[in-house]
């Protein structure tokens, strides 16, 4: 059992726990190179005025502003992962952080906390560990009035986040320069707006952020640093309750499966020229269980995303293609399962990615307003499959 568990990245009695890490030492080779590209070869200031920033206009983040690096990185190197959510269960108070709060509120029944009058700043780490617990309980944590936070700057946001998990650096994604651990998302009236409805009907996809990695986020921080007026919102979606939406009969069909999740096309894309030009790290596909299991509360969860699972391992391709359909519609219609986020200012989010889908609303373009907007992204154990006989390898 406990080679099994340990397949899976989960820190056990004996093994090594994950330090916290220096920005070069995530991966398994911290030597590094560099490639020259367009975007590298411009100034600072034309790189962030092509993002968007007037020279006219002084905005107080543009040193958050993105920065496509091109350093490249080895393939990531697994880790074994302690999750703090393990230690706030052994308090005797694991919701103490929450004293102070001058309000408590549940989004729905099942999905998502608002949170009133807790500055995430102040958290030691004990507070940091019972956070964890909450958010794997419950989903989903709205944070407002966090200001501290969000003005601590990028070295704050990488302490922050290693207290969770190794930290992730995206591949193709802009970063605040030199702190290529913060990924960033920007549009603003100079940005190409919804170029993801040239082929489709909608900008909703949902998905389990880089769930192609071997070892996929955990406990996600995600805020805005400038939102237009109305707009943009987030969707989010709980997988355990989707799951027990289907029959018991299907479920233990599910539990059998594994898939394959990619980020192939998610390199393509940014080749293409849509999103930065540049890949950082070879893309990767790995295999998932499509109903998995949390280490921390032992819940199930449905594991499988339109934007990165491809296939369904052992089916033929009529038969994965029509399951899969099916399990997009699911999450796509089960409206009385999902959480919407309406962003004010200063509102700090936090999501399980292994038992949540999100998608991003890009409804905004005719404002012409900014939006930009950080997110600090640990990673977790590989995901456990439910099914403790299904293989994965």
């Amino acid at each position: 059992m406990l080679a099994r568990m340990s397949q899976y990245g989960l820190y056990l009695p004996g093994a090594t726990r994950f330090p916290s890490l220096t920005p070069t030492s995530h991966y398994a080779d911290t030597m590094s190179t560099t490639v020259t590209t367009t975007i590298a070869a411009s100034t600072e200031s034309s790189a962030k005025l092509s993002l968007g920033q007037s020279s006219e206009e002084p905005y107080r983040y543009s040193h958050l502003l993105p920065h496509f690096s091109t350093q490249t990185y080895p393939p990531l190197a697994p880790f074994q992962h302690a999750d703090p959510g393990h230690r706030a269960l052994k308090l005797e108070h694991p919701r103490a952080f929450l004293d102070n709060a001058s309000s408590v509120m549940e989004l729905t029944p099942n999905l998502g906390t608002e949170v009133s009058g807790v500055n995430l700043k102040d958290l030691d780490g004990s507070g940091r560990d019972q956070l964890a617990l909450a958010v794997a309980q419950r989903g989903l944590l709205v944070f407002r009035d966090q200001q501290d936070f969000i003005d601590a700057g990028p070295e704050f946001y990488r302490q922050w986040g290693s207290h969770f998990g190794r930290l992730h650096i995206h591949p193709t994604s802009g970063h605040p320069e030199k702190v290529p651990e913060v990924h960033l998302v920007y549009r603003d009236a100079k940005s190409t707006f919804n170029f993801e409805i040239d082929d489709s009907i909608t900008t909703t996809v949902w998905h389990s952020g880089v769930s192609y990695e071997l070892q996929p986020p955990g406990l996600t921080t995600f805020f805005l640093l400038s939102q237009p007026t109305t707009g943009g919102d987030t969707l989010f979606t709980s997988q355990i309750s989707t799951l027990k939406r289907l029959s018991p009969p299907f479920v233990a069909f599910l539990r059998t499966l594994k898939a394959i999740h990619s980020g192939v096309e998610q390199a393509n894309f940014s080749k293409s020229g849509k999103r930065g030009g540049i890949v950082r790290r070879e893309p990767v596909e790995h295999v998932h269980p499509l109903v998995r299991r949390h280490p921390v509360t032992g819940e199930e969860a449905l594991y499988v995303n339109k934007q990165f699972t491809r296939r369904i391992v052992g089916l033929k391709r009529e038969e994965s293609e029509t399951l899969l359909k099916f399990l997009y519609d699911h999450i796509d219609k089960s409206a009385d399962l999902q959480a919407r986020v309406k962003w004010s200012p200063n509102t700090v989010v936090l999501w399980d990615n292994r038992v949540t889908a999100h998608s991003a609303i890009v409804d905004y373009k005719e404002s012409k307003e900014r939006r930009h907007g950080a997110r600090i992204t640990p990673q977790a154990e590989r995901p456990i499959p439910a099914d403790p006989n299904l293989v994965l390898d």
